[in-house]
């Protein structure tokens, strides 16, 4: 399993006040891809820019080694924010097709998840699944820190896991601001919103 996996199992899993916005949930599992990739030594990162290993096997999965495979092997590279933005675009729908087609999801019940409506589809019980729970239950840093960014959890305290290796604490870091600057436009479009919607019933609309 891959952490941008587990991180959709948790999100899954985990009953919220709200649920998650796919937005925030794209962005988060490009954050996890790119730990991950880091990890397998597919990526580094040198100063502001992430640079492909040439050297590097190939991931067995499929959507982290179409992440790999996505990075630029020659300038112009991207920073991080950059992979984010551009991985991150429609990820959770990506992400949601491939549980599909390998068959780890059916028609939920009565219960309202953290991501889906009751008409959509839930996870099945799967060794995966499993795994990942185990993972969250044992407060994995990478995966208790994105999944409170988005809003799985509660928000980060003195008591929360720490991420040791410090690039991937600055991935989390980007991560963090991505979600913010994402928020900020929400919530500019809502005002946009509001006030035509004012406007409009001055005008009689």
């Amino acid at each position: 399993m891959t952490t941008p996996r587990d991180l959709l199992i948790i999100t899954m899993d985990m009953p919220t006040t709200r649920p998650v916005e796919r937005g925030d949930l794209s962005l988060a599992l490009a954050g996890a891809e790119l730990v991950d990739l880091l990890r397998a030594g597919a990526v580094r990162v040198e100063g502001e820019h992430l640079l492909a290993d040439d050297t590097a096997r190939p991931i067995a999965d499929r959507l982290l080694d179409e992440a790999a495979s996505s990075v630029p092997h020659r300038a112009p590279f991207e920073s991080v924010a950059e992979f984010l933005w551009r991985r991150g675009r429609g990820l959770s729908a990506a992400y949601l097709a491939a549980f599909d087609e390998e068959g780890q999801l059916t028609r939920p019940g009565r219960r309202r998840w953290g991501l889906f409506r009751t008409h959509e589809r839930v996870l099945l019980d799967s060794p995966d699944r499993r795994r990942a729970a185990n993972r969250w239950a044992a407060e994995e840093p990478v995966l208790t820190a994105l999944a409170t960014d988005i809003g799985v959890r509660d928000k980060r305290t003195e008591e929360s896991p720490e991420v040791a290796d410090e690039v991937v604490a600055d991935v989390l870091a980007s991560v963090t601001e991505a979600l913010a600057e994402l928020a900020e436009e929400r919530q500019r479009r809502a005002r946009k919103l509001d006030d035509a919607a004012v406007t409009n019933y001055r005008r009689g609309y």
